[in-house]
């Protein structure tokens, strides 16, 4: 008997060890990342940039949550609990990706532009349509056109900004019909929409949300294939690295330099996520000089959110905590960062 019962103890004990180290919990642990030299994923005029030192994107790590790791991430500075809301909102995985792989596609399309406009090489936006966000239930749409499908033409008219959309089914009356040319999965497709009142709006339109899809023409071919990152956040260096292989410059010297930052049209260098995690990821991989975005903060955002930190002071937070020597340089246009690299050599 006691035999037996040491057995079972054993195997109670080796139940309640895996439950606790592995058992996955409906939620998950935000942590540093990793940095990653853009040059593996960037060429121009065909050639790889083969200078001394790197360039590196930074990303956020996430898991999923286990009892074990729900624990320890309590007592981590650097590792937040999030539940699936609060990661992918109300999407599906599905969802959540399309819509990440066309933040990181518009971000590409964005940095290259940067790239050649501060270069002063030739190139040129077209524009492809209008990328769908969202589906809305009440929308005559919803379960024909998907997240990730591009609008091309409605009632056979062409605009060049989803504005031009907007306004042409301003003025339709609730109940009119309208044709809509999409693609999907790169096949073009048609389809009926009834023009409804959107919800919350004094609006009409068709119940999605949309935004511009753009590509970019360039005359020194540029690739960048980012494999399995999505998202927006290595926007602005990317720009440096195409601009760096596009001027033959050697702007890093031999270092290694991060950073990270949306990248919009206008140069202007935008705030994003975790970059407390991202500011320790790049400082494991040894790098000297983080660029962080210095997004304003204005009176709107402390009256909506009174204890609101930007990036800048964020990352500079982080580099206080972690002892780094690593130099947190403030960023809020492209320009910035040529010019702080050019003067500090």
């Amino acid at each position: 008997m006691k035999r037996w019962q040491k057995i079972g103890i054993a195997v109670v004990t080796l139940v309640l060890l895996i439950v606790f180290f592995a058992l996955p919990l409906p939620a998950y642990i935000e942590e540093p990342g990793s940095a990653e030299p853009l040059r593996q994923f960037v060429t121009v005029d065909g050639k790889k940039d083969t200078q001394k030192g790197a360039y590196m994107l930074v990303t956020v790590g996430i898991r999923q949550a286990t009892p074990f790791g729900w624990l320890t991430a309590h007592f981590n500075s650097f590792e937040d609990i999030l539940s699936q809301q609060e990661l992918m909102g109300s999407a599906s995985d599905e969802t959540y990706n399309q819509i990440q792989d066309y933040y990181m596609e518009s971000s590409i399309n964005n940095a290259i532009e940067q790239a050649y406009k501060l270069a002063k090489q030739p190139y040129q936006v077209k524009y492809l349509g209008i990328y769908v966000m969202n589906v809305i239930k009440q929308s005559s749409l919803a379960g024909v056109v998907k997240i990730g499908d591009t609008i091309t033409a409605v009632d056979g008219h062409h605009f060049q900004s989803n504005q031009g959309f907007i306004d042409y089914l301003k003025d339709k009356g609730v109940g009119t019909k309208v044709k809509i040319s999409y693609q999907h999965a790169n096949q073009n497709q048609v389809a009926t929409a009834k023009v409804i009142k959107l919800p919350q709006t004094k609006r009409h339109g068709i119940g999605i949300t949309l935004t511009d899809r753009t590509t970019i023409k360039t005359e020194t071919p540029v690739k960048i294939n980012a494999g399995a990152i999505g998202g927006p956040s290595a926007g602005m260096m990317f720009s440096l690295q195409v601009y760096e292989q596009l001027t033959h410059g050697n702007l890093r010297n031999g270092r290694k330099i991060a950073g990270t930052g949306t990248i919009a049209a206008d140069g202007t260098v935008g705030a994003i996520g975790g970059i407390d995690k991202k500011v320790v990821a790049a400082n494991n991989a040894g790098a000297t000089i983080f660029l962080a975005p210095n997004d304003p903060v204005t009176k709107a955002i402390k009256q909506a959110d009174p204890n609101y930190v930007n990036n800048y002071h964020e990352a500079l937070a982080a580099a206080k905590k972690i002892k780094t020597k690593m130099k947190i340089v403030p960023v809020r246009k492209f320009a910035d960062v040529i010019d702080y690299l050019k003067t500090h050599q």
